[in-house]
This record gives C-alpha cells, structure tokens and sequence, in this order.
C-alpha cells in the first residue's frame, strides 16, 4: 500500500533530536504518541530562551519581567489563533486539561442546584468524567450517554435521550483517546443548546490531528494541552469571555478581577508558556508560515491529517491480516475521516502488555492498559483482560516504521 506523504518527511524529522535516539544500537519508534509526543528543536530553544533572557516574575517595571509578560502575551494571542478564539482573553493557561477542568468544574459547581444535570460520554478520557462526578456531592446528577460497538462512536439517539430541562452541561471529547473517533461536535453542540445547557469539549487528543476551531464547534469551553501537539505540559483552556467573566474563580485576594488571569491561580509556568509558543510556530512553519497565522495553520493541518491517514490506513490493513487480533473503533478506508491515527487492540489469549513488552524490546515504543479512559474500557468489558494495546501515530511516523511493527507483531509467539 502507497502512501502519499503530504509534508516533507524527512525536513521534519530532521527537526525532532529525539527522533535520532538509538537504545542499544538500535533507532526508536515512537508510536506511544497518544501519551505525549516528541518536541521539536523550536520548542526547545523557545525554553531555553526563556530561562536566559526573561526568568522573571510578571508585572516588574525591569526588563526581565517585561520580557516575560510580552512572551505571555504573544502566547496567548498565538493560542487564540490557534483555537480560533474570538479574542486572547478567552484564553486561560494552566497546569493541564485535568486540573483546568477541575477547576472549572468547581466554579461552575457554585452555580448548580440539587437535582441539575450534567451529561458526559462513555467515550471520553475519565480527565473529562470525574470533576463532573465531583459534582454529586453537591446533589447534582450525572447522566452518560453509551456509545455503538464495534465502532465505538456516540449514540446521538441515547444522547437526545439524556438531555432533559434540567441538564446544565454536556461534556464530550473531540477525539476518543483510545479507538479515534471522532464526535459530531456540531451536532453535539446543537442539542447540547437546544437543551439550554453548556457545552465543554475536551480536544487535548484531537490537538496533533486536526484543526481546531472552537467558533465552528460553538462551544462554551474547550481545553487542551500541549505535550499532545509537540509542545510542553502546558494546559490551555478556551472559554466563551461573558461565561469567563460571569463564573467565580477560586483565587488569592490580590490576584485580578480581569479575565483571564482571573482564573490563572498562582504563578504560570513561563518556561512551558515559551515552549508552548515554539509548539504553535513550528506548527505554522508546516503550513510555510515564519509567525502563527490561522491559514498556516489550516495549511499544515490538512498536510498533517493527508499524511496520517495513509499511515493509519497502512496499519489497519495490516493488523486485519494478522488472524486473532481485534481492532476497537472505526476500520472501513472509506470512514477513516471520522477517526485520528490511533488504534487499539487485543489478541487473546495474549495480554496487552505482553506485547507491549515484546514491542518494546525492540525499541518499539507503544503504550497499553486502561489509557485512564475508565467508562470506554468497562464499556467494552477489556478490565479483566488488561485493557488494549495502543499504537498511535503522529506526522513524523514513517511508513517503514508501520511495517515494522507489523512485522514484530506478525512474528509474536508469547
């Protein structure tokens, strides 16, 4: 099977020094991307910079912190575009999509009465189930919709069945973390308003695979972070700028009333917010841009997913002709639009980390267990079995790293 490399391989690659990494003689293959992904040399010059030239705290009237606040500053700016953001303020910064949710969830938990709904998914990662459970002990209820086996995909009828007068907020991932999928956001997002309730979305899968736009989705918040799209662990949440002014942060008395910082509890992570602005330039530069410009990165995201999906293709395929082995999630070549490069699978009687392990031996990294998506791995009755084995691809895979994992697989014997 061909694949039609729609960015320039081997330029890219060149700009990953991880990537050049060799474990005892042997290169590394990093298909444990859905975990993390590889950072490329911008973001660790943005880093370094940082730490050399502006390692202050904000608000100073010296040079350091004034470096530090327009590096803040054009972070936030460079994030709206890459979000789509109506303006910079609707951007807050933080330690992760976890504890941003977390600390959302607390804030918009003032707000609740006993008896209101909150609706979230049988798909998502559990960063986007339990701080909405949370909320039970305040007497709210929480109401999940399933998702439709094998594809692993949402039942809208089920999520039109969970919406009722009393729901408050729907909670839905942009792209399952485990099998893929990828929701209608936009039908989502319309049912969610239809019933007078909030949407949140969590996009920190989807961020290395396709274009965000939260003014498209028309969505109430969005979060994400960046270690997904070949940044640092930096957390970044969107969020409509009247919700963001109107719900009451949990914060120190001198911190501002001004959104966004309002919600920035604490000093940022400036160091990360730097590597961060390298993660949007070196994305822009896929797209022939030199700065962070929404067409750029259009640009590159289409080349990103063209390329992916050729990989994701290639894996499929080759995985259906290994007898035994089962594929979650959405495998038709004519559907693969509808999920990110990210595969999961058993084969019995073989345990995930078996061949984990066996993967790994060979500098073939990929990850497996629950992938702390809790609901989906019950849901598809895999606790007992150790869970999947995940193979994620990113842009920088190649289609001679594909075969080898076929190839190891193939030639697994337990």
């Amino acid at each position: 099977m061909a694949v039609a490399i729609d960015v320039d391989l081997q330029s890219v690659r060149r700009q990953f020094p991880a990537l050049a990494l060799k474990v005892d003689g042997d290169p590394v293959v990093y298909l444990d991307n859905p975990a993390g992904t590889q950072v490329p040399q911008r973001v660790i010059d943005r880093t370094a910079e940082y730490w050399r030239t502006m390692n202050a705290n904000q608000g100073g009237a010296f040079t350091t912190s004034q470096r530090s606040d327009a590096m803040i500053a054009q972070v936030r700016a460079a994030a709206a575009t890459f979000l789509n953001a109506a303006s910079a303020d609707e951007i807050v910064f933080g330690p992760n999509m976890t504890t941003l949710t977390f600390t959302f969830s607390r804030a918009i938990g003032r707000e609740l009465q006993p008896g209101d709904e909150i609706v979230v998914t049988r798909l998502d990662h559990d960063g986007n189930v339990s701080p909405w459970l949370a909320l039970e002990e305040r007497g709210v209820t929480v109401r999940f919709v399933e998702i439709k086996v094998p594809e692993c995909t949402i039942d809208m009828a089920d999520l039109q069945r969970q919406l009722t007068p009393r729901t408050r907020l729907v909670a839905v991932t942009h792209a399952s973390n485990v099998v893929g999928s990828i929701p209608d956001l936009a039908a989502v997002s319309r049912a969610a308003h239809a019933a007078g309730a909030w949407l949140w979305v969590d996009a920190v899968h989807y961020g290395p695979h396709g274009l965000i736009d939260v003014r498209a989705i028309d969505c109430d918040f969005l979060v994400c972070s960046s270690y997904k799209f070949f940044g640092p662990h930096q957390g970044i949440l969107y969020g409509r700028r009247a919700l963001l002014q109107r719900l009451r942060p949990y914060k120190v008395r001198p911190a501002t009333d001004e959104v966004p910082g309002r919600w920035e509890t604490g000093t940022q992570n400036h160091e990360c917010l730097a590597g961060l602005l390298g993660a949007f330039e070196y994305l822009a530069s896929i797209g022939g841009a030199d700065r962070v410009l929404r067409p750029a990165l259009e640009l590159a995201m289409d080349r990103i997913r063209r390329h992916e999906r050729a990989l994701a293709a290639r894996l499929i395929d080759g995985l259906q002709q290994i007898p035994g082995i089962t594929i979650y999630g959405i495998t038709a070549p004519a559907e693969l639009d509808h999920r990110v490069p990210t595969v999961s699978l058993t084969w019995s009687p073989h345990r995930p980390e078996a061949l984990a392990r066996w993967l790994a031996s060979h500098q073939v990294f990929a990850t497996h267990g629950d992938h702390y998506a809790t609901e989906l791995i019950t849901r598809l009755k895999l606790v007992d079995a150790g869970g999947t084995l995940r193979i994620g691809i990113a842009h920088y895979n190649t289609a001679s790293e594909i075969d080898l994992v076929l190839e190891l697989l193939a030639g697994f014997r337990g």
